[in-house]
């Protein structure tokens, strides 16, 4: 009798091991054989995860829930099941479910090296990007063997990133071509906010092993960080002809093609991914963000709304929402809002984010003390997360001040490149620059794209900054740079943005408000490009930014007294520049657009050395796409109450009022500062 059952136990597992190697080749045939098993063996736990998974191997989803969900109930501990369940759930675009099942498999088992990998995935597609950063790096930790790079994967994975990178420094000078080292250093620095280091490992890492997927996939987020998309996008299409219907590297796919300008696109992908993916909230947000962006306001209104209901706590959905500028919330949606802050379990983000958004929902409601508390929250949160120094800043104007005199630019007289394609509007933001340029982009020789952040980039190159303690050497490493140089600088920026030009126009326009802390930059560079400085009351000014939650950058508005130094720090810096090099800025002061906006249209018209046009008096009819926060706001005539409104609040900006003193006082003219 002992015989015989050894003798089936043995068949058993042979057959066992045999289904098991036919399912990544043959998973129709591995289901038959698990089948088989199932109807000698019935309710066999090992038949059963098998055929589940061969069934999920062929797209059959549901089906397989149906093995899996009593089989992870009846065997708890069942890490392989867990496992299965999640890349099925997963697969079904039931995100949330994915990541509690993975999360139990990893939980009975953490040696599951692709459970990481997928719990990682499924932590990106929800957008919970922080724990997707650590799941990548318990997947790195799992994957390496060699007892050296496991240390360094412990360190990556507690976050101990100066311990990581010297560990993976000292072992790549003995083994300097360990892909899994060189990745892991790169991942390093990428936590460390070292994307260039990280990008050039990456390469180096691909260049080394080119099947690497996860490095391919490290290096495209890498790339997207970069804001070099189509780089990026050369990365993802090598993976997404691997696994054409990854709904992460579509979706990270889909962010690039924003990045680009191509929203036709990547509004095609979102709604292709989330019509098979519904579940994802982070995507639905995604989604609308891109369908505001070309006008279709309803259609991202719903996306948000779906997003929202996907994830009620999801303040960055209000959010988006208030920051239509023209939507109104509904009182039941004020009440949902008020509830999940009453909640002590949300996330700071999810917090700050719905502030800003009852802010703007008491601001619409004429409840002015209610919005500036929320307004006042919100800030208050956000700058807790944020490194900015006001001393940094004004530092940088008092050093571009000293570098930046007559001298300096009669000396590099006709350097630069000659290209007079592109048209700088510079300033603060909130201050009329987006009207400026869809007045401009409705004019048939020039054409609008939006905040490019190349000058910033390419300044910050200069500078030689990699870490946050370090000394830029910019703007002073501008005076050792010779004619071919600031040529050479140039012509790299009409090469950077050409992939923003999609109409051949002759002209466009590059609106990054920050670019006028690199005025004399812009101007050795390409001298013949024109900038305009958009100029807007300083309360209304300041506290439009201050009412106002930026998703990236802009650290300065989060508190009155930061926002109100900056805008000196501007003054005093343009003011500089009009001394210096007299005439080369137009400035336009919102008010007088506003009041007097044919006239101003004109003179801004003759800045640039263009004919009039009578379209561009109905910029608002031009259906061009817009991203930023006004993108709604100028699809519509000159609101001229606006320009007044911030006189609601006054009584609670005395912080502000006194940082700006003489500027306010003397505005639009300009003190001595």
């Amino acid at each position: 009798m002992v015989s015989t059952a050894q003798d089936q136990y043995g068949s058993l597992r042979t057959a066992f091991a045999h289904t098991a190697r036919l399912l990544e080749a043959n998973p129709k045939l591995a289901e038959e054989q698990a089948r088989e098993i199932l109807r000698v063996v019935p309710g066999h736990p090992e038949a059963e995860l098998l055929c589940a998974a061969a069934m999920r191997r062929q797209a059959r989803f549901d089906e397989a829930l149906t093995f899996l969900r009593p089989l992870t109930e009846s065997q708890p501990r069942y890490a392989a099941a867990f496992l299965e369940r999640g890349l099925a759930e997963g697969a079904l675009g039931r995100g949330q479910q994915a990541v509690d099942a993975l999360r139990r498999a990893l939980a009975l088992n953490p040696n599951l090296t692709g459970a990481w990998r997928a719990l990682a995935d499924e932590l990106v597609l929800i957008g919970d990007t922080v724990a997707a950063d650590e799941a990548y790096a318990r997947h790195i930790h799992a994957s390496v063997k060699d007892p050296e790079l496991l240390e360094a994967a412990s360190a990556l994975c507690e976050n101990k990133l100066a311990v990581a990178e010297r560990l993976l420094r000292d072992f790549l000078k003995r083994n300097p071509m360990d892909v899994a080292a060189i990745r892991m250093l790169a991942e390093t620095g990428s936590r460390l906010g070292r994307y260039e280091d990280a990008a050039n490992l990456l390469s180096r890492c691909l260049e080394l092993a080119p099947s690497f997927h996860a490095a391919r996939h490290n290096y495209a987020t890498v790339l997207v960080r970069l804001n070099r998309a189509e780089a990026a996008l050369e990365q993802l299409d090598m993976l997404l002809k691997d696994e054409p219907d990854n709904p992460g590297f579509r979706i990270m796919k889909a962010a690039a093609l924003v990045r680009i300008g191509d929203y036709d696109a990547a509004i095609d992908i979102y709604g292709d991914v989330l019509n098979r993916f519904p579940g994802q909230a982070k995507a639905w947000m995604s989604y609308g963000h891109a369908l505001k962006t070309v006008g279709r306001q309803d259609d991202s209104i719903a996306a948000y709304e779906k997003s929202i209901g996907l994830q009620p706590s999801l303040g960055e959905a209000y959010w988006s929402l208030a920051n239509l500028k023209t939507f109104r919330f509904r009182e039941d949606q004020i009440t949902a809002m008020e509830s999940q802050l009453g909640r002590d379990d949300i996330e700071a983000d999810d917090r700050f984010h719905l502030h800003f958004a009852l802010g703007k929902a008491c601001e619409d409601a004429d409840r002015y003390e209610r919005a500036f508390h929320h307004y006042e929250k919100g800030n208050a949160l956000r700058r807790e997360s944020l490194a900015y120094d006001a001393d940094d800043n004004s530092a940088h104007v008092a050093r571009s001040k000293s570098l930046f005199d007559k001298g300096f630019f009669t000396a590099r007289e006709g350097m630069g490149s000659p290209a007079p394609d592109p048209i700088f509007i510079v300033g603060l933001p909130r201050a009329g620059s987006t009207l400026i340029e869809q007045i401009l982009a409705s004019h048939s020789q020039v054409e609008g794209t939006m905040e490019l952040p190349d000058i910033i980039a390419m300044a910050k190159r200069l500078g030689g900054k990699k870490k946050r303690a370090d000394t830029s050497e910019y703007p002073d490493a501008l005076a050792d740079l010779t004619a071919d140089d600031l040529k050479t600088l140039g012509d790299e920026y009409i090469e950077r943005t050409q992939v923003q030009r999609k109409l051949g126009r002759p002209y466009f326009i590059d609106k990054m408000p920050n670019n006028f802390a690199h005025t004399g930059f812009i101007h050795l560079i390409l001298p013949n490009a024109k900038i305009i400085d958009a100029r807007r009351h300083p309360l209304g000014c300041c506290f439009s930014a201050f009412k106002q939650h930026f998703a990236r950058g802009q650290n300065f508005t989060y508190s009155q007294e930061d926002v109100a130094r900056y805008y000196r720090d501007y003054v005093a810096l343009m003011a500089h520049f009009d001394t210096v090099l007299p005439g080369r800025v137009h400035r336009v002061i919102y008010e007088n657009m506003v009041a007097d906006t044919e006239t101003e249209i004109r003179r801004l018209l003759d800045y640039c050395g263009l004919p009039f046009e009578d379209g561009v008096l109905r910029y608002y009819e031009n259906q061009r796409a817009v991203r930023t926060a006004s993108s709604e706001q100028v699809r519509k005539p000159i609101f001229k109450d606006a320009v007044e409104h911030w006189r609601h609040f006054e009584p609670w900006l005395g912080p502000m009022k006194d940082i700006l003193g003489p500027v306010l006082e003397a505005y639009p003219d300009v003190p001595e500062l």
